[in-house]
């Protein structure tokens, strides 16, 4: 299956070509990917568990789980983890608020010396933000003569034809929504939590994944408070 990154991102400074062209995302609505090739693509993100904490039975039926779900798959997935530096800035202008909300001088040193602890905790140690993704497929089958990228981005702007494009869109979608029902279910009996991302998530994965350097963390979601679907 195709991933979410082209092999190759940069071009040659003469060739004067937009790395644009080397990604193989089309565009990104209603919390769907849509590949150049015309196949969709939605994200899942997915909580952890600490499966060394669990006793012996638990483990066994959190692997039994797993399998069953694995066997339950007619389609492919693709599982992406991500590691990051982890930015501990905002945590840190947030004790700095409720410093300048502290009346005890006492509890105001304490919380003083807790944030140099933090912040020299963060520089001497690179503590790392995983998170957890599934990226779910669904290929239209269409014939090469018809051209399912043309259906979904034909040049005709008629109002016919854009009511047409998005008619075969939603039934699309929907289709890629059944498999998302049938992962979160799947998963959910590990004991793991799962939400689909929505399109600014989407972006906001994307931007990240094509621009490493740019962010050290990745807060797209609380995934101890996003609800089981």
């Amino acid at each position: 299956m195709e991933s979410l990154h082209s092999k190759s991102l940069t071009t040659s400074s003469g060739d004067g070509l937009s790395t644009q062209k080397y990604v193989d995302v089309e565009e990104v609505r209603d919390g769907v990917i849509v590949l150049k090739n015309g196949s969709l693509r939605a994200v899942l993100l997915v909580s952890s568990i600490n499966f060394d904490l669990k006793a012996t039975e638990e483990q066994d039926s959190i692997v039994g789980q797993y399998q069953n779900f694995l066997n339950s798959l007619d389609f492919p997935i693709q599982i992406i983890i991500s590691s990051r530096k982890l930015n501990i800035n905002p945590y840190l202008d947030y004790l700095k608020k409720k410093e300048t909300q502290l009346k005890n001088d006492l509890l105001i040193l304490q919380l003083v010396e807790y944030q140099n602890f933090i912040k020299n905790l963060t520089d001497v140690s690179n503590i790392m933000s995983k998170f957890f993704y599934v990226v779910v497929p669904f290929y239209p089958v269409e014939s090469t003569s018809s051209g399912i990228f043309d259906k979904l981005f034909g040049a005709t702007n008629s109002k016919m034809a854009v009511s047409k494009r998005r008619e075969l869109f939603d039934t699309y979608k929907n289709q890629l929504w059944q498999r998302l029902d049938h992962i979160s279910a799947g998963l959910s009996g590990t004991g793991v939590h799962v939400a689909p991302l929505s399109t600014e998530e989407i972006i906001e994965l994307l931007y990240n994944s094509y621009n490493p350097s740019t962010h050290n963390n990745m807060i797209i979601k609380d995934t101890d408070k996003i609800e089981l679907r």
